[in-house]
């Protein structure tokens, strides 16, 4: 018996990794949270499998599934929205499985952040501008952000910040970031990356606010930030450069003249 914490992706059923999908074709209990995840990516799941909705479960109800399977020797995929890695709450079931002596492993999936540039057909680094991509968000009931990753201190490297779960946070986040990036600098809403009902916003972090209510972008939304986002012409890599030898590629020598 073995638990599989797969990564769903984002949202659309086709970003669900190779590997993930054949998992969900083999095994007999599927468990994923409905509120996160799309029916449509339990398409993949065998005929007879018993799928288990964990939106309103609570740990110990989770922990009584796994022990069920566990007495009759059944494989389980744990289906998680994006990656699994990422705001997975995968460590605190991880716990339980080693008490239980229940071997896991995990598939990567698609992260939203990553769907989220995808959609606005953008690098989240570019040479000369940034070549750091924070990954964060800002404090809720569920879990509260340590105050030494304030958004306000993370907005002092002026990297690229992808903002996981800010549409109910819009106000508060602009004000945060303003002392640390210019008015300016572009920014974008997306909600709901890669499923059948995603939108987006472009803006600047001077006009956000003005443009958009913070309602209409509650739940899963991420806001992106950045002079990467910016449409105008950046420094090139030298990685695909004429005159840039590496060792997969070699630069003919110049003749010296006689």
């Amino acid at each position: 018996m073995k638990v599989f914490f797969v990564g769903a992706g984002p949202g659309a059923q086709d970003l669900i990794t190779v590997r993930g999908a054949e998992i969900l074709q083999r095994v007999s209990f599927v468990m994923y949270a409905g509120s996160l995840v799309p029916p449509e990516v339990l398409r993949y799941c065998k005929p007879d499998a018993e799928i288990i909705d964990t939106a309103k479960l609570d740990l110990e109800q989770q922990e009584a599934c796994y022990k069920r399977a566990q007495s009759l020797d059944a494989d389980v995929a744990r289906v998680h929205s994006g990656d699994p890695a990422i705001y997975g709450a995968t460590a605190e079931q991880m716990r339980r499985l080693d008490k239980l002596e229940i071997p896991y492993e995990v598939v990567p999936g698609v992260s939203s952040f990553t769907a989220a540039a995808a959609s606005l057909s953008s690098e989240l680094t570019k040479p000369g501008v940034s070549q750091t991509v924070i990954l964060t968000r800002v404090s809720g009931r569920a879990s509260p952000v340590p105050e030494r990753e304030a958004l306000a201190k993370l907005a002092k490297s002026g990297a690229t910040l992808c903002i996981f779960l800010s549409g109910p946070h819009l106000r508060r986040i602009v004000t945060e970031l303003r002392p640390h990036y210019p008015a300016d600098t572009p920014v974008a809403l997306v909600h709901r990356a890669s499923w059948p009902d995603e939108r987006s916003h472009r803006s600047t972090l001077g006009k956000l606010l003005s443009e958009v209510k913070a309602k209409d972008w509650r739940l899963t939304t991420l806001l992106l930030v950045g002079r990467v986002l910016s449409q105008e012409a950046a420094t090139e890599s030298r990685l695909y450069a004429k005159d840039y030898p590496h060792i997969f590629r070699k630069v003919p020598r110049k003749r010296r003249s006689a």
